[in-house]
């Protein structure tokens, strides 16, 4: 068993056990054994988090106009202490998350890192005060204004996948918008959202301001925030159905809502693309298992090219055999799945997919490789859009390889999704790579690997992928209101 340091709640300033005294067992994705042992909110708890927040927003400075450069030194001065807590990141996200030790220098830690560096240097952008210029109207002058300002308290529920990397996006554009915060990550990873109470206070943080609540219920603590009028927006990421039900509940309240959900994106590689070996080849889904919701799990291949990219993938599968599931190893990017339920969702889904397809690759549990939830990498050819494999997001390592005939049959099936996050597209010619780009439904897109995803930009979906974007300017913009004043005087 690893030693991690036990996961302690954060309300009003203090890092604390629950109310009750619970605590409940992290279980590592490696070993299927307890790794460490975390607080168990009770309601109690989550109400406590509520009331400190709310009185941090409503009876304190933290949101006032005067206070934005001092929100900003603190966010500096905390973003400054994760990083030198690098080591215990990484653990935590190996540990606890089921990441491979290569992930923690991409999305698991660097990336979110960096991306905290990203809302820093965007958050001299921010509009708060935008001049709509003078008009008369009845006879009277007015002089009008719009003044953005923090929304009030945010319930930021986050996912199990990269949860140092979303925690990052909600609460530090929380609190340079100036709000306060009560972050509830998922009961599998709650070390990476625990460390924000541990570092709060050294950094400067009010009481209050931000909070950290987690139980071994996935949906208590969730669901009390998205019920709660006194909480103003919810921030979540997470699978659609989740999303559609925080909706449905945080209605009464007519609470804002942000949701980043799921994805089943497209890779589209068309004859004419020069590195099409490589392209092809980088449609296998190994990294972190798979379990991204912007991961691209339709690998899309013009049909003039369709049996060549067969081969492609059968060599570049059987060459990865040997480079994934060592805990030790930090050249690996691929560990297993997080827990025990998604486990057996992914075994369920890839045995559904040897009824429907060609399994060309993987398709079987391994362990030999140890004994946690570990999966070969899978891949499955000859698949058509009215597959279940090629409709519902997997979120595991399996990929299925559709062919198309035409630019307009590969819009046509990238567009067949009830989802719309991201996809890309490989070719020799960039302007059709846009024209392409620009008629598929999602969120973001790229050409030829391009990065379209980074802290400095705006993410999000379309359609079932969510409503509203996170990181960039926009990520902070959602945690704003808009107030238009207008000041009337005598026309003349």
């Amino acid at each position: 068993m690893t030693n991690l340091t036990e996961a302690k709640l954060f309300i009003n300033g203090e890092l604390r056990a629950a109310a009750s005294g619970k605590t409940f067992d992290v279980i590592s994705p490696w070993t299927d054994a307890p790794v460490n042992k975390a607080a168990d909110a009770g309601p109690e708890d989550v109400e406590a988090a509520i009331v400190a927040a709310r009185n941090a927003f409503d009876n304190t400075d933290w949101s006032h106009d005067s206070n934005r450069q001092r929100r900003f030194e603190i966010v500096a001065k905390y973003l400054e202490l994760f990083k030198a807590n690098f080591d215990r990141l990484a653990d935590f996200a190996v540990h606890e998350g089921g990441c491979a030790r290569g992930s923690v220098h991409r999305e698991q830690v660097a990336m979110a890192l960096a991306g905290w560096q990203d809302y820093l240097d965007v958050f001299p952008r921010v509009e708060w005060v935008k001049d709509y210029g003078d008009k008369v109207m009845w006879g009277m002058n007015n002089t009008r204004k719009a003044y953005h300002e923090p929304l009030g308290v945010i319930g930021a529920i986050t996912p199990w996948n990269a949860p140092l990397y979303v925690n990052v996006g909600k609460v530090v554009a929380a609190l340079l918008a100036g709000c306060a915060v009560i972050l509830k990550p998922a009961p599998d990873t709650p070390s990476l959202g625990a460390i924000f109470g541990e570092l709060a206070n050294e950094a400067g943080i009010p009481a209050g301001v931000l909070n950290v609540v987690f139980g071994s219920d996935p949906a208590l603590a969730g669901e009390m925030l998205v019920k709660d009028p006194r909480v103003d927006l919810i921030s979540f990421t997470g699978s659609t159905a989740v999303g559609k039900r925080i909706m449905e509940q945080g209605a009464p309240t007519l609470k804002r809502v942000f949701l980043e959900l799921g994805g089943k994106s497209a890779r589209i590689v068309l004859e004419d693309d020069p590195n099409f070996e490589r392209n092809v080849a980088m449609g296998m889904l190994v990294n972190h298992a798979g379990q991204g919701c912007a991961v691209q799990s339709r690998l899309l291949v013009q049909r003039s090219r369709y049996e060549e990219a067969k081969a492609i993938l059968k060599a570049t599968y059987a060459n990865f055999e040997g480079n994934w599931g060592d805990i030790e190893n930090p050249a690996h990017t691929m560990g297993p799945v997080v827990n025990r339920k998604q486990y057996d969702r992914v075994l369920g889904l890839i045995e559904v997919g040897k009824q429907e397809a060609t399994l060309l690759a993987g398709g079987n549990a391994r362990p030999d490789k140890g004994p946690g939830y570990l999966i070969e990498p899978t891949c499955f050819v000859d698949v058509t859009t009215d597959m279940r494999i090629a409709q519902e997001e997997i979120f595991g390592p399996v990929v299925v390889v559709i062919p198309f005939d035409d630019d307009a049959d590969a819009i046509r099936i990238a567009n067949d999704s009830a989802y719309g996050l991201s996809g890309g597209v490989c070719t020799g010619d960039i302007e059709r790579g846009l024209a392409i780009g620009r008629r598929i439904h999602t969120g973001t897109f790229s050409v030829n690997n391009g990065m379209c995803i980074a802290g400095d930009l705006p993410f999000g979906g379309c359609k079932a992928s969510g409503v509203g974007r996170e990181w960039g300017v926009e990520g902070i913009e959602e945690f704003l209101e808009t107030k238009l004043i207008a000041v009337g005087s005598v026309a003349g």
